[in-house]
C-alpha cells in the first residue's frame, strides 16, 4: 500500500512547488506508529517532542506546532503588532503577497514594502522606512518581517552579516524582528549557517516541514518566552489546536532525522537546470540559483513554443506571468524525470 502511495507517475513531471512531494514509505510507518494525545491538553507526546526538537535546534526557548506556515506567520505578526501599526518587509515578502491579506485582516497591520534584491532587503533600507515614533499621522513601526530563503526571489539566501545589520537596526528602534523560514532547511544546507545564531538574533522564527522536508502538513512557530506565552492564545483566535495530531507530528520528525541532508540533491539538480536553461535561445535570462528554486524567463516571441513542448510532455511548472516560469525540485523529482526534462530542455530551440 505505501509503495503504490508513493510511486512516481511516469506520464507527470511535477515541478510547480516542493509542497507535491508525498510521505514516503517509511515516514508513513513512522507515522502509523506515532504515541498520541490530545494536543489542545498538550498531553500528545509526538507534538511535544517535535516541539522541544525544535525549539532545541534552535537554542530557542519554546515551540508550537501549527496546521500551516501562512498560520505561523500570521501568529508572529500578531504576537508582535497591535493594530494600527505597521511592518517592514520586501516588495516579494510571502507575508504580503500570498497569506490573503491577514496581515491586515488578522491583526490591523500595514506593511511597508522595500524594493530589495530578489525578496532581500538591507539594514540600510530598514532604517530608512522606520516611520518617526513621534510622528502620530503616520503608523508606528513595530516590526520588521525577513524571509530566508526566499520564494518570489528564486530561493536567494540571505548573507548572514546583513541579518545581524538588521537586528541592530531593530534593536534601536525597539522593534520586533520575524523570521518566515518556510524554506530555511534550504539555507541551512546550501550556506552551512548556524541554526542557533538565528535562534540568538530572531525573536520569532516560523519554519515549514511541508516543503522540502516532505511532511504532508505542518509548520512549527520558535521563539523566545516573552514573545511565544502570547502563541496559544493567538493560535486559538486564528482557530484553535488539534487533538491527536502527534501522528502528522511524527512525519515531521522523521524528516528531521531523514530529509535535511538530502536537500543537497534537490540544489543540485536545480543548478543543473540553470545550466542547461542558460544554452537555450528560447530562453531570455535566468535567475541566479541558490538553493531548490529556479526562476527564469522565455523570449517573448517563442514562450508558447517552450511551454507546449513542456506540457506535451507532462512538465508542470508555474507561470509566474509575463514570460517568467518556475521550477522547484523536490525529493519526488527523481533522477530519471530530471533527466527528461534536461534532455527537452536541450532538445528545444529556435527555429532557423
Amino acid at each position: 500500500m505505501y509503495q503504490t502511495a508513493h510511486q512516481e507517475n511516469d506520464h507527470i513531471i511535477d515541478l510547480r512547488s516542493d509542497t507535491l512531494t508525498k510521505p514516503t514509505p517509511a515516514m508513513l510507518e513512522f507515522m502509523m506508529q506515532a504515541p498520541v494525545g490530545d494536543d489542545v491538553y498538550k498531553e500528545d507526546p509526538t507534538v511535544n517532542e517535535l516541539e522541544r526538537r525544535i525549539a532545541d535546534y534552535f537554542g530557542m526557548d519554546e515551540a508550537l506546532y501549527f496546521p500551516t506556515g501562512s498560520m505561523t506567520n500570521q501568529a508572529a505578526i500578531k504576537i508582535h503588532t497591535q493594530p494600527g501599526e505597521q511592518l517592514i518587509a520586501d516588495t516579494y515578502a510571502h507575508v504580503y503577497n500570498y497569506e490573503g491579506g491577514g496581515v491586515s485582516f488578522n491583526s490591523g497591520v500595514s506593511c511597508k514594502l522595500l524594493d530589495g534584491n530578489r525578496g532581500m532587503i538591507t539594514a540600510s533600507q530598514v532604517e530608512e522606512a522606520i516611520n518617526p515614533p513621534d510622528f502620530y499621522h503616520s503608523p508606528l513601526t513595530s516590526l520588521v518581517c525577513l524571509e530566508n530563503t526566499t520564494n518570489k526571489g528564486g530561493g536567494a539566501c540571505y548573507d548572514f552579516d546583513e541579518i545581524l545589520k538588521i537586528k541592530e537596526v531593530c534593536k534601536v528602534h525597539n522593534l520586533g524582528l520575524h523570521l518566515d523560514g518556510a524554506r530555511l532547511w534550504n539555507a541551512f544546507m546550501a550556506t552551512g549557517q548556524d541554526p542557533k545564531v538565528y535562534g540568538e538574533t530572531f525573536d520569532t522564527i516560523s519554519v515549514c516541514l511541508s516543503k522540502g522536508l516532505g511532511a504532508p502538513m505542518g509548520s512549527v512557530l520558535v521563539g523566545k518566552k516573552g514573545f511565544m506565552n502570547k502563541a496559544m492564545r493567538i493560535r486559538k483566535v486564528l482557530g484553535g489546536g488539534m487533538r491527536q495530531v502527534g501522528f502528522m507530528a511524527a512525519a515531521g520528525l522523521y524528516a528531521l532525522d531523514h530529509h535535511i541532508d538530502r536537500m543537497v540533491e534537490d540544489h543540485k539538480r536545480a543548478k543543473e537546470l540553470e545550466a542547461v536553461l542558460l544554452t537555450n535561445d528560447l530562453v531570455k535570462s535566468v535567475d541566479t540559483v541558490e538553493t531548490n528554486i529556479v526562476i527564469f524567463t522565455l523570449q517573448p516571441d517563442d514562450s508558447q513554443l517552450f511551454t507546449n513542448i513542456l506540457s506535451k510532455n507532462g512538465v508542470k511548472y508555474s507561470d509566474m506571468g509575463g514570460g517568467k516560469l518556475r521550477f522547484v525540485t523536490h525529493y519526488d523529482y527523481k533522477e530519471n524525470s530530471h533527466k527528461k526534462v534536461l534532455s527537452l530542455i536541450e532538445s528545444q530551440t529556435k527555429k532557423k
